[in-house]
């Protein structure tokens, strides 16, 4: 139970909230004690609308996104109160306003954030209209609540410096491991191969998440400010476990045909899968000794595994005779090849966290890092281009405006106490897409009832304010803790603060609570009701978008791969952007087609297909990665003019596949015959064949062992034109139905 609380505890949400719960708690106790609670209160409000734009970035941005939302939030709440007299000017200048800000989220998440506080900040407005000096007062401290919130920012930040970037990185870790687990539980005989593919796309989607926190921080400090060497202890890290996954991506085995081939020799894959499980649960481990602050000491004996692995090849080998074993022994090897470059990368991740890294251990992993960061910058432009109903941003924000301008109108008309609740509801439920917005409507409904419920509970028991208002802290910080993982959860929470805060505050306690529980449920319906039936944004329309961003990422990786085998030299900075490219557009599919899934029945159109071409895209991106894996780690020959065609062939079938996708022409040509495509591969094996033969002198082991690796790089090119040809086909599947 301790280790769980301490676990709780020591995550970057809480983190979160803590900094949020202190900023507001403070000024409150503070001012309550000097006599002026209002004052407190309204300065706590100024934190809390600018907590939401403090999200993960180097120390510059985080600055500057805090400081653009403190004034933001202050200048827009000065602006509802001076206009709200005039209504034949303030309701059109609130729908502008409330569009014009909606319309931010073009900028990605930064702005998104901006975007969220500031129309917080306008809801909440409305609870508290003024006039005259007061509202340069009010709105002047809610600015002071911001500048506070960023000084508690920075406090965190400077008392601990690095730990922000260690949870990712830990959490990142564990992710990784997960999916090597899952790699693991496919050596099961009986394994549902086709859900534990489904669970590593998932985890796909996470960890692209993750990545993009950890670059935003951790290469942002490394380009601004040096680097140092708990930040490059961090960067080894990070690549190495991009390459850890990299790897575990690109080698794919027929499993099938493995059970097959071993079914008289279970103990040889047993053993295998042993040493699978191991790989994760090491790096596990690891994630364990960053999470905990604890010095890590390995539990695993990874090269023992690997011995014994070997022992278990030899004893197969043995018992069969050198002949009858040879292709078994082959396949054994691969897979002892892949492992044994699994413990490299592992034990990197181990050394890290255990011996002193210096600048020569780092030597040339720093090359062009900026360029693997989204760049931060805002053209009018963007926005301009975002004014068409293509845009599900534009469509969400018409949307959002219009909820709000109704929600406006039946406050006014039916007997509600405070619209504003009504507005704040709609705006922190509703979301572009409508699953989200649906889970959310219902969660926060949920929680509502449920806090209220609990909140009038415990008020009926102690009217004793002191206990009340720690009560309220308490709340308070789980409700923030819980924002990100459990909305369910969190809006309990939160329901339950404000229900305390008003226990204090007011005596009539059980007319609060009917109010909040109905302008909720108002809310939430309006949310509900807007996505579905104002311009909603349904997934199936989004699909090609991802879908064809996903195969031009596939096919920029394969054409990298490609200039590296034909250039040889080291890897360039276009292969690892082209390779990360490829790795978050297949993520974000995957998204796509989770978000499809939460849709009604009707709206989930071509979801088998949508499905299929994850599924194929996901492949296509291990087959190449395979390919470059193999290239990176072998000694390999000038590519071949065969080579080079096949290659041409893929990215041609790929170029199809998105001319469909883009144009729905359905009279799309073979580029390639099949005949001209088998002497192709006909055609590598015996230019292979020749370039050994008339190269160096070598014996027949090693020349047939490097014709194995030869077949490797041949497999894998008719995997690749097997998967683009069958992208094409069912991507015509797709638009025909």
């Amino acid at each position: 139970m301790i280790y769980r609380i301490r676990k709780f505890t020591d995550t970057t949400y809480f983190n979160n909230a803590l900094k949020v719960t202190m900023a507001a708690v403070i000024p409150v106790l503070l001012f309550s004690f000097l006599g002026d609670f209002e004052m407190g209160f309204t300065i706590a409000l100024g934190a809390f609308f600018t907590y939401p734009s403090d999200i993960p970035s180097s120390l510059k941005h985080k600055i500057n996104g805090v400081l653009v939302t403190a004034f933001l939030v202050a200048v827009l709440n000065l602006l509802v109160n001076i206009l709200h007299p005039y209504s034949w000017i303030f309701y059109p200048f609130l729908a502008l306003l409330i569009f014009l800000l909606s319309m931010l989220s073009v900028y990605e998440k930064r702005a998104t954030a901006v975007s969220f506080s500031a129309l917080l900040a306008v809801s909440l407005a409305f609870a508290h209209l003024h006039s005259g000096w007061e509202m340069i007062e009010y709105s002047g401290l809610i600015l002071a609540g911001g500048l506070f919130y960023l000084l508690i920012s920075l406090i965190f930040h400077y008392l601990s410096p690095h730990r922000y970037i260690e949870l990712q990185i830990a959490e990142c870790i564990k992710l990784t491991a997960k999916y090597l687990k899952l790699r693991g539980d496919l050596w099961t005989v009986d394994a549902d191969r086709k859900a534990i593919i489904e669970k590593q796309l998932h985890l796909q989607v996470e960890l692209n998440i993750i990545r993009e926190n950890i670059r935003e921080v951790l290469i942002s400090s490394h380009t601004n400010s040096g680097s140092s060497n708990q930040n490059r202890k961090m960067l080894i890290v990070f690549i190495s476990l991009i390459e850890i996954l990299e790897l575990a991506l690109s080698t794919s085995f027929d499993h099938e045909k493995l059970h097959q081939k071993f079914d008289d020799h279970p103990k040889v894959l047993l053993t295998y899968q042993s040493l699978a499980y191991n790989l994760a649960a090491s790096l596990k481990q690891v994630y364990k000794s960053v999470q905990n602050r604890t010095k890590y000491i390995s539990k695993h004996n990874l090269h023992g595994d690997l011995n014994a692995l070997q022992f278990a090849i030899t004893t197969y080998e043995n018992d069969l005779g050198k002949i009858a074993a040879s292709e078994g022994v082959f396949m054994l090897t691969t897979m002892l090849q892949y492992a044994e470059k699994q413990v490299e990368k592992i034990k990197i991740v181990e050394h890290t966290f255990t011996l002193a890294i210096n600048s020569l251990d780092f030597k040339g992993k720093d090359k062009d890092l900026e360029k693997f960061l989204t760049p931060q910058y805002y053209p009018l432009s963007t926005l301009i281009e975002n004014f068409s109903f293509a845009s599900t941003i534009f469509r969400h924000s018409l949307r959002l405006t219009l909820t709000i301008l109704i929600a406006f109108i039946i406050g006014n008309v039916l007997p509600f106490h405070n619209v504003y609740w009504i507005l704040l509801t709609i705006i922190v439920i509703m979301r572009p897409g409508y699953g989200l917005t649906k889970q959310r409507s219902f969660h926060r409904i949920l929680g509502t009832v449920i806090g209220g419920l609990i909140a009038f509970g415990v008020l009926t028991f102690t009217n004793n304010s002191i206990i009340i208002s720690i009560l309220s802290i308490i709340c308070m910080l789980l409700g923030f803790s819980f924002t990100q993982t459990n909305y369910k959860v969190s809006a309990t929470f939160v329901t339950m603060y404000i229900v305390f805060i008003y226990g204090i505050l007011t005596p009539n306690i059980n007319e609060v609570i009917q109010y909040r529980i109905l302008d909720t449920i108002v809310g939430a319906a309006l949310a509900f009701l807007a996505n579905h039936f104002l311009w909603p944004s349904w997934e199936f329309l989004n699909i090609p978008i991802h879908l064809e961003k996903s195969i031009k990422a596939n096919q920029n990786y394969l054409k990298e791969i490609s200039i590296f085998y034909n250039e040889k030299g080291t890897i360039s900075t276009a292969y690892r952007l082209a390779r990360k490219n490829a790795f978050i557009e297949i993520g974000n599919l995957m998204a796509s087609f989770q978000r499809m899934v939460q849709e009604p029945k009707s709206k989930q159109k071509q979801l088998p297909q949508v499905y299929k071409l994850a599924i194929l895209n996901h492949s296509l991106l291990s087959s190449s990665a395979s390919l470059g894996t193999y290239i990176q780690s072998h000694k390999t020959t000038s590519a071949s003019e065969a080579f080079n065609v096949v290659v041409d062939t893929v990215i041609k079938n790929l170029d199809n596949a998105i001319a469909l996708l883009k144009e729905n022409d359905l009279d799309i040509k073979e580029n390639l015959p099949k005949e001209d495509l088998a002497m192709r591969f006909t055609e590598l094996k015996n230019i292979r064949e020749k370039e050994l033969k008339e190269g160096i002198p070598i014996d027949e082991e090693a020349f047939q062992l490097k014709m194995q690796e030869a077949q490797l790089v041949i497999e894998q090119l008719l995997w690749l034109t097997n998967l683009s040809k069958n992208i094409v086909k069912t991507t015509k599947e797709l638009i025909e139905s």
